[in-house]
């Protein structure tokens, strides 16, 4: 009876693996696993929850815009912590780059998230400045919510990406 359970295993292995009804097996889609980002990138992740959180219990519009924009920076710092690679041209890498202009090029997905917060830079920059009415309740409120859905964005994509799942190895033969 042992010899026609090896033989049977014998014939599976040769034939391969069975049909599929579906479509080959290459057709599998992904399945969403935790994946590590790199360290620097949580804890960029984290201290734009800290911002964000921080900038929605301020009194003044210009500290809430000031501060919820330092969160959206971190938060595409993370990202280029994260799938960031060296600058190889030379001429390139001695120019200084704002994130907002290198992320479209690291995660072109969020181009227009790098335009929204590259256009509020100056604004920003303003309402630090200590400038009256740089920065109104609503432009407050308003990047508040961008943000906050910026970095559940980023969030998602660093911590929850998708992963194909690695073929079977077929064990050696014990014959």
């Amino acid at each position: 009876m042992a010899s026609s359970h090896a033989a049977a295993a014998r014939r599976r292995r040769a034939l391969g693996p069975a049909p599929s009804l579906t479509g080959p097996a290459s057709d599998v889609h992904p399945v969403l696993r935790r994946a590590s980002a790199p360290p620097a990138a949580l804890e960029l992740l984290a201290q734009a929850r800290a911002g964000l959180d921080e900038a929605a219990h301020l009194d003044t519009s210009n500290e809430r815009y000031a501060t919820a924009h330092l969160a959206a920076l971190r938060t595409a710092a993370a990202v280029l912590a994260a799938r960031g690679r060296p600058e190889l041209n030379p001429r390139r890498r001695q120019r200084i780059r704002s994130a907002w202009e290198v992320l479209p090029e690291i995660a072109p997905e969020l181009t227009e998230w790098s335009a929204l917060f590259a256009s509020g830079a100056a604004r920003r920059a303003r309402a630090e400045a200590g400038i009256e009415g740089a920065a109104t309740i609503r432009d407050a409120d308003d990047l508040l919510r961008d943000v906050a859905m910026f970095l559940r964005l980023v969030e998602r994509m660093l911590v929850l990406q998708p992963v194909l799942p690695q073929p079977r190895r077929e064990a050696p033969d014990g014959d």
